[in-house]
């Protein structure tokens, strides 16, 4: 009896546990996924393991044509697609369709097009050893575990399509609270009949995680919780080899409006980057500093575009704010506001959960005003559609307030001074800092790395590089043999010595200019 037929005999006569799966519409449950044990997971691991050989002996030209095959499936399927994320998050369609399916095929498509030249071997120029080549060949790590959040459950399946045209194979783990796109996910890429093995999904909570974390996996990609990220970090640093990791993790994203902003676009910008996705993003804008004298006219721009927003639970484009995801967030997000309205904030929209009206999560858009770094509102990531905003007297008092957050993953500045803006911009602790823009969009930027700093995590996703970290860089030197042997080998000599420092101070000693640059010195 093989492996996997055991553990399945072994479950069949166990209890099997289940995610219970409830749809944050209405509160009702629309399944139940069964979730993977670390014995499920192991095996896995060691199926992807088999298959990783024959998968990396694919061209990145052949690979790219099996995941087209799962772009296509999405394109053609998107409807379908679309109904899945709305029942599994609650997003309303066009946050699903902007977000999960339009920014997976554009970025599927971009790499597709683009991976056999990127990972193609790469000569090296050297600067003085003229006899020899050198070029790095991009090698794939073997087998890669990627765990998705709750919030962007199919986005960051760009994370998944990188690792497999480097040629890795891909154990994925959704997030236990969207287990439903999980399936729909493993649906999509069996129907482009990849390779046995080379793509599994296993479901679960937090055990099911670790055990890939601690499975013999070659680099595991993660996107969640601070301390979620820092535990895998503490796992990974207990195994007895390095496995590559990149963590993208929180963030408290500050926007800074200077007083020559165009405040019209500025406060669009504010509400869009707060209340998009219902705020359950990373990059959400979480808090602004305003100039003093244009507050008023920030403030009472960003109230009225909030007070406008439609929030409900009917299927259709026509409204711009659904549920939050799960029950434990709408705790967060109310706690917080409670926090920041007994320390003094004044509520100017929302401010309350919409239970009277919606029978699922909803919290209404809100705005506050009168806040300061001692409250969770401005200091701890809230995940929710909430805006606060302080006023502030000068650039210096915003650049402080905004470095001053555990945090740094996005941030923006808003003026039509640019070079005051990209000085701003310079000072800003942040991985991606927008100009006169949102960067809750920038995530969907293929060609631009995408990392934050600080508790925000490390590692890079999207961009040439986002594609490379999937690989090892192989080094490999040529040298064409004309001579019998090198000069500075064994054995030691007067002669030999004396040849390295007359090259020396040819190179780099006054009066040898003319000759060292001959040589990749400059003058």
């Amino acid at each position: 009896m093989s492996t996997i037929a055991r553990i399945q005999s072994k479950l069949e006569s166990s209890e099997r546990r289940y995610i219970e799966n409830i749809c944050p519409i209405n509160g009702e449950v629309i399944g139940k996924i069964p979730i993977s044990t670390p014995e499920e997971v192991e095996a896995a691991v060691a199926k992807a393991r088999r298959a990783q050989s024959s998968w990396r002996s694919l061209s990145v030209k052949q690979r790219a044509d099996y995941i087209l095959k799962v772009r296509d499936a999405f394109v053609e399927r998107r409807e379908w697609v679309l109904d899945t994320i709305r029942k599994d998050t609650g997003k309303t369609r066009s946050d699903a369709f902007l977000a999960d399916v339009f920014t997976v095929v554009d970025s599927t498509t971009y790499f597709c097009k683009r991976a056999p030249k990127i990972l193609s071997s790469t000569q090296i120029p050297l600067h003085f050893f003229k006899t020899k080549k050198s070029y790095l060949v991009y090698e794939p790590l073997g087998v890669v575990g990627v765990i998705t959040p709750w919030n962007f459950p199919t986005a960051f399946l760009s994370d998944v399509v990188l690792a497999l045209l480097a040629g890795n194979t891909v154990i994925l783990k959704p997030s236990e609270v969207t287990p439903l796109i999980g399936e729909m996910t493993a649906e999509l890429f069996a129907s482009a009949k990849l390779p046995d093995g080379v793509f599994q999904v296993v479901h679960g909570d937090g055990s099911t995680g670790a055990a890939l974390v601690k499975s013999n996996v070659d680099k595991i990609v993660f996107t969640g919780s601070v301390r979620t990220g820092k535990l895998i970090y503490q796992e990974l640093g207990r195994k007895d080899r390095f496995t590559p990791v990149a963590l993208e993790l929180g963030g408290k994203d500050p926007m800074i409006v200077l007083e020559d902003a165009d405040i019209e676009r500025a406060a669009d910008a504010a509400v869009w980057g707060a209340m998009v996705n219902s705020g359950q993003m990373c990059s959400s804008v979480e808090r602004v500093y305003v100039m003093q004298p244009v507050a008023k006219q920030f403030i009472d721009l960003v109230v009225e575009k909030t007070k406008s927003l439609r929030q409900g639970t009917q299927d259709g484009p026509n409204v711009d704010v659904g549920a939050i995801i799960f029950p434990r967030q709408m705790e967060i997000i109310d706690g917080h506001v409670k926090d920041a309205l007994s320390k003094g904030a004044r509520v100017l929209a929302g401010g309350e959960r919409n239970s009277d009206l919606l029978p699922g999560n909803y919290y209404r858009p809100t705005v506050l005003s009168e806040v300061d770094h001692s409250m969770k509102i401005m200091t701890e990531e809230t995940f929710g559609p909430v805006l606060p905003i302080m006023i502030v007297k000068n650039e210096e008092e915003a650049i402080k307030l905004a470095n001053d957050s555990v945090y740094g993953l996005t941030a923006m500045v808003w003026s039509k001074n640019l070079d005051r803006a990209k000085k701003i911009a310079d000072r800003l602790e942040a991985g991606t800092v927008a100009i006169n823009d949102c960067s809750a969009g920038g995530f969907g930027f293929c060609e631009a790395p995408w990392s934050g700093v600080k508790e925000s995590g490390f590692g890079i996703v999207h961009s040439e590089e986002g594609l490379k970290s999937f690989c090892r860089a192989k080094h490999i030197i040529v040298d064409r043999g004309l001579m019998k042997r090198e000069f500075y080998w064994f054995p030691n000599s007067e002669k030999s010595y004396n040849l390295l420092s007359t090259i020396f101070n040819v190179l780099f000693a006054r009066g040898g200019k003319k000759l060292g640059s001959m040589f990749g010195k400059k003058e």
